[in-house]
């Protein structure tokens, strides 16, 4: 945890500075860490649904693009996930707008706080089907080949210089297309490039998936964005499987990889002895939340 109180970085925030740009400048790193990610927004929770009630129309916008790209008739899926969800206001307003509904719907973030919005956001746009948790991009709680249809919106955005690492990841849960909504820095003015490099942000997405070998079927800037300084890109990889299996329960444990169940209000490996909590409806699925609990499953009212 960083050594200053959140107390002390809440009232930064109500100035109006960058709270990550803050936390660089106090410490040695160049890039962007997990630590300042998850402070930065956490603090900023509740405005991205605050934004879309007061300016509904780039919402409509934004959704309605993505649903084109999914809406395509080789795209199908029964299971979709939004990684970094925020607080679902892209998730909520796209899944109304597919041809075919999926079967179960996922989002996680790495911030309880954006979790906890975008929970009550969901039932306030009547979204049923959704299992939203708490999750790291670069330790996915959800089985290999898992997801139909992964896509991200501006999430992998901050993890500048860890294009491969998220791309592998990300690829690893996919079993079919992975949709990237991302910064566009080869696409990017001058001006726009310079603000990206100073804030952390990715910039060899596409050159990194194309060094992979990647089928990549898609990429061009895409067809909405509000800021020009940050100009979205669309990536569409297709992922292809011999073994088309379907995966009932992915979720799994962050550290033993291995199946997560629900027993007791938490969520429990019985091969990894490991559970996670469930915090006020957000399940907490990222790696520190573990508690080692080898009894878990025993009759304590017997002792």
């Amino acid at each position: 945890m960083t050594k200053e109180s959140l107390n002390t970085i809440k009232k930064i925030y109500e100035r109006g500075e960058n709270i990550i740009q803050h936390l660089k400048d106090d410490e040695t790193s160049k890039n962007n860490t997990d630590e300042m990610i998850m402070i930065s927004y956490d603090f900023q929770s509740g405005s991205y649904i605050k934004n879309v009630k007061e300016n509904p129309e780039f919402n409509e916008k934004y959704t309605g693009a993505i649903a084109k790209v999914i809406n395509k008739p080789c795209i199908k899926c029964d299971f979709i996930l939004e990684v970094g969800v925020g607080e679902a206001t892209t998730l909520a307003n796209l899944v109304p707008k597919l041809k075919v509904n999926p079967k179960r719907i996922y989002g996680f973030d790495l911030v309880w706080s954006r979790v906890r919005y975008a929970i009550e956001y969901m039932k306030k746009r009547d979204i049923k089907d959704s299992f939203l948790f708490m999750g790291d991009l670069f330790n996915i709680p959800l089985a290999d080949n898992s997801i139909d249809i992964v896509y991200t919106s501006h999430s992998v955005e901050p993890s500048g210089e860890r294009e491969k690492e998220a791309l592998l990841e990300l690829m690893r849960v996919t079993k079919k297309y992975l949709i990237l909504l991302e910064p566009a820095y080869e696409f990017a003015s001058l001006e726009a490039r310079k603000r990206m490099e100073k804030h952390g942000y990715i910039k060899n997405l596409y050159y990194t998936a194309i060094s992979l070998g990647l089928n990549v079927i898609e990429h061009r800037l895409f067809d909405a964005f509000s800021n020009p300084l940050n100009p979205t890109g669309l990536m569409v990889i297709e992922k292809y499987l011999e073994n088309n299996q379907v995966v009932h329960n992915p979720l799994i444990c962050p550290v033993t990889k291995t199946p997560l169940e629900l027993v007791r209000n938490s969520y429990f490996t019985k091969e990894g002895l490991l559970v996670y909590p469930i915090i006020d409806g957000v399940p907490c699925l990222l790696k520190d939340n573990a508690v080692i609990a080898t009894h878990y499953t025993n009759d304590f009212k017997s002792v």
